[in-house]
């Protein structure tokens, strides 16, 4: 299903829904044979978050429960996007035993894969502060989670490049072969998806220059050296007095972040944050919170 980046400010409940089922039944399948050695009744759990972490998943986790226990009563103590200390109790719960323990593991699933991201993502946020770069996604995600992903990279602060191949149109080094310039391949893409943002990836200072003739909507340039970037930089702001932005792609991890930011470039893309997921340790175990906890 085609949704446009508008569409995405929220998650899609009906997205969040067929997720939460997929998950419950690749774990459940035709019934979960642990649980049934528990008696169905009345009972509590607690959510721990066993880290520092940025909380995003609170829907999916919420949608597995509910699928399995309608009247489930989930009592969340801090906001969607809220950085939280190790050793928080971030959530209560109440429904039937089973419900609960059947639905652990699924829902757990989402929320420390989400906040991983978005963890991962405010410390990136963090890094550029005050520099007016933003931080964007990639495509390199989970197949079939690249929408709750990219939710869970605005929880931290961070922004959504395109979501597919279907929203925006990028030109790249084969699109420019093919037309015979990187002009006339701009040209045809204006004309032929006019509605569309254009990105045109650009491999020498001579490619930026004409790029930034084209009217595109923003320009990457992908792995280029520091002085490079520093020029593309200048290039851009006074000869061409163009505001059109300046991503920055390629290898960026955080020991660069800061000087690419602070060069002027307006955005910069990185594919670890939904690639490369590191899971925050979370835990929900049946009974009251403890009181050192609570």
């Amino acid at each position: 299903m085609m949704r446009s980046p508008q569409a995405l400010a929220f998650p899609d409940p009906e997205q969040v829904l067929e997720d939460a089922r997929r998950a419950l039944g690749e774990d459940i399948a035709d019934g979960d044979v642990t649980a049934a050695l528990l008696p169905d009744v009345p009972d509590s759990a607690y959510l721990l978050c066993k880290e520092d972490a940025v909380i995003a998943g609170r829907p999916w986790f919420d949608a597995c429960h509910r699928l399995l226990d309608e009247k489930v009563q989930i009592d969340w103590r801090i906001e969607e996007g809220a950085q939280v200390k190790a050793g928080t109790v971030i959530a209560t719960l109440q429904g039937r035993s089973r419900a609960l323990v059947s639905a652990e593991r699924a829902a757990l699933n989402f929320l420390q894969t989400l906040s991983g991201t978005a963890t991962i993502t405010a410390q990136y946020v963090a890094a550029v502060a005050g520099s007016g770069c933003k931080i964007l996604d990639t495509r390199k995600t989970i197949p079939g989670l690249r929408l709750a992903q990219k939710y869970a990279v605005r929880m931290g602060g961070g922004h959504n490049h395109r979501i597919g191949l279907f929203d925006a149109v990028m030109l790249k080094e084969n699109h420019i072969r093919t037309a015979g310039s990187l002009r006339l391949a701009a040209e045809q893409a204006l004309a032929q998806f006019p509605q569309l943002p254009l990105i045109i990836e650009v491999e020498t200072l001579d490619e930026l220059r004409e790029a930034l003739q084209t009217g595109c909507t923003r320009i990457l340039i992908d792995d280029f050296d520091a002085a490079s970037r520093r020029e593309a930089v200048r290039i851009a702001r006074e000869e061409f007095g163009a505001r059109i932005p300046l991503e920055v792609s390629g290898g960026v991890d955080m020991t660069q972040i800061a000087a690419i930011a602070h060069d002027g470039v307006d955005c910069i893309s990185i594919g670890s944050l939904t690639k490369h997921v590191r899971a925050i340790d979370l835990s929900m175990k049946l009974g009251p919170a403890p009181a050192s906890l609570a």
